[in-house]
């Protein structure tokens, strides 16, 4: 059976199929992700300062922190997601589902992998020098967030979808 495409349908499939090479993608929800990750993971050095009163660039590249990266990465791609083909689209339900997951590992299982490492850390500083664990390297204990900074992340991520979606 044939389907009739309607004005907006057309062009769309239109544009998604043209030959013409872009140097950028056109997918919004993809570059809505990356935008708030980078913005995320921009603004942790400023988080930073204003919480320890000192400039680290190594939280640029690190997990951990305000805003949670992860949530808005996830956020901005279920949000960005909604606003092109609507809640009731299936993508729209695995971007939501996988955000959700994202969600809940950040202030659940990360976050308290990291406060044992921190635990764990303390404890082997303790240690006499000459036991044969004295001398083992740091855990990393800025694995998860807090509820706050994935809160966050979330604002974040809603933002940069909402105003992607506005400038195209």
């Amino acid at each position: 059976m044939d389907e009739v495409m309607t004005g907006s349908d057309a062009s769309s499939s239109f544009r998604s199929t043209s030959s013409q090479p872009s140097v950028f993608p056109s997918n919004t929800p993809l570059l809505s992700a990356f935008l708030a990750f980078a913005l995320a993971q921009f603004l942790k050095l400023f988080t930073t300062w204003f919480k320890e009163k000192r400039w680290d660039s190594r939280r640029m590249l690190g997990s951990g922190g305000m805003p949670s990266s992860h949530t808005a990465t996830v956020t901005a791609l279920a949000v960005a997601i909604g606003l092109q083909e609507g809640t009731g689209a299936p993508t729209f339900a695995i971007a939501l589902v996988l955000a959700c997951v994202v969600m809940y590992d950040a202030t659940g299982v990360r976050l308290h992998a990291g406060r044992q490492a921190e635990l764990l850390n303390q404890i082997v500083c303790e240690l006499p020098p000459d036991h044969p664990v004295s001398n083992v390297r740091p855990l990393r204990d800025s694995l998860g967030h807090t509820p706050l900074q994935v809160a966050a992340g979330a604002v974040l991520g809603s933002i940069v979808a909402f105003l992607m979606r506005s400038s195209n």
